[in-house]
């Protein structure tokens, strides 16, 4: 089946498999399964998706991070604060901020590659599904098991429930760090783990309970939090069943409920410098926002940010003064779908507007610009992405985020100095998932 949409090549323009907008100029494109534009654009910098990247490099060895595919290409430019003004139009209002107040940080630009695909046992299950869901009250339905219920979507609640289903391999168990980095690189390790499992993974089968997927994680560094141990349950419908939530904390032996993980509650470890919502750049209920889709738009964004996987490296290395070490960063040029997620009047949250940025061929978050409830830009965020080319997953391997207001940055998903490689496709027990064995793990 092949899908097809009208786009009016003036401006943005947003549509759905049954809607069409017929105007003098507009033209039919083919879709792919994710709903991205399969052609490239007019002057070949993005090029047709050919069905993304599938094998490995040649000489690939796993112990040494995700080889890069593409490490004998050059930047075709180097973006920064003294030329940023000739890109304006394909940058966010966040990465413009950064170029202008930050003289450490810049975007080299390299080649486009479109690498981003799933396995086509997925692919086949997005297609069969497209068309179906639906959202009413904040809540999906009509979806059954796809990863991708809106491929083409009506609306911005849609398209970021695109990235709160995505599919990250059946499940996957690592161990990385994060680092809360203040001016003078001043910082600190956080060394953690976790473990997700979704519902079609724990035996017994959980689909039927509404489980999307359950999580613990514990800490490995600093000593201050070794012993504190997470656990999650989140459901395909927040609204109905809100996320349940426990920590078991060493020092007070003791397991308990844990109603303030969600939201803009501070995650420990963070130094306040994102919020629990922002793990993995956003998840959680979208019930406090109101949710815009603003259309596709050409934009430059962290993508195929293979160097930075390099076991070679050490956080030194990529850690620098006032954002990561732009020597392993890589932009390309991608269409993304710009969401747009405005603060509620009776709700609370420390972000009173959120703009998303996301590819159109993975509806992986790129890049986020986070305001204030005065309507100050504030916290950006900056999301590299690789391609897992031998499970054929879309990974974010990089979650930046940089506070404008006083120069500090967290810089999260890096495994550098980690050993044990990222296991995907985790199944488990759901009793291994319940409070009582809590306990058990943080006495470990």
């Amino acid at each position: 089946m092949l899908v097809f949409q009208i786009t009016k090549l003036s401006s943005w323009v947003v549509c759905t498999i049954a809607c069409f907008v017929i105007a003098a100029g507009s033209v039919a494109q083919e879709l792919t399964y994710s709903g991205g534009i399969k052609a490239g654009n007019k002057n070949g910098s993005i090029p047709v998706w050919t069905g993304g990247l599938t094998a490995p490099p040649r000489g690939w060895d796993k112990k040494k991070g995700f080889k890069n595919p593409f490490a004998g290409e050059k930047p075709l430019f180097v973006i920064n604060g003294s030329n940023y003004s000739e890109y304006e139009t394909k940058l966010s209002p966040g990465l413009i901020a950064l170029l202008k107040d930050n003289s450490r940080f810049s975007m080299p630009v390299f080649k486009t590659h479109r690498t981003a695909v799933l396995p086509n046992a997925e692919i086949e299950v997005i297609k069969a599904e497209t068309g179906k869901a639906s959202i009413a009250n904040h809540k999906i339905v009509g979806r059954v098991k796809s990863h991708m219920p809106f491929p083409n979507p009506s609306n911005g609640e849609e398209a970021i429930y695109n990235y709160l289903l995505r599919y990250v391999g059946n499940g996957f168990e690592r161990e990385y760090a994060w680092f809360p980095v203040r001016p003078g690189k001043k910082y600190y390790k956080v060394g953690f783990k976790d473990r997700v499992v979704y519902a079609n993974s724990m035996k017994p089968n959980q689909v039927d309970k509404g489980l999307n997927y359950a999580f613990y994680a514990n800490f490995t560094a600093p000593s201050t939090l070794v012993g504190t141990v997470y656990l999650v349950h989140e459901f395909v419908d927040t609204i109905q069943n809100p996320r349940a939530a426990w920590i078991y904390n060493a020092g007070a032996r003791r397991v308990r409920r844990a109603p303030d993980l969600a939201y803009d509650n501070v995650a420990d470890g963070t130094e306040g410098m994102r919020t629990t919502d922002q793990y993995f750049a956003y998840n959680g209920a979208t019930d406090r926002y109101d949710w815009k889709l603003i259309g596709r738009k050409e934009m430059f964004v962290p993508y195929n940010t293979y160097d930075l996987t390099n076991k070679s490296l050490k956080y030194a290395d990529i850690l620098d003064e006032g954002t990561v070490n732009s020597k392993y960063m890589r932009y390309e040029l991608h269409r993304v779908w710009v969401v747009e997620a405005t603060l509620k009047s009776n709700s609370k949250h420390i972000y009173g507007k959120r703009v998303f940025y996301m590819d159109e061929d993975s509806w992986s978050i790129l890049g986020e610009d986070c305001y204030d409830t005065r309507g100050n830009l504030w916290r950006i965020g900056v999301h590299g992405l690789i391609q897992i080319y031998d499970k054929l997953v879309p990974w974010p391997n990089l979650l930046v985020w940089h506070d404008l207001s006083n120069g500090n940055y967290l810089a999260a998903h890096l495994d550098n100095e980690v050993k044990k490689p990222i296991r995907f496709g985790i199944n488990d027990r759901w009793t291994n998932f319940q409070p009582d064995a809590l306990r058990r793990r943080g006495t470990r």
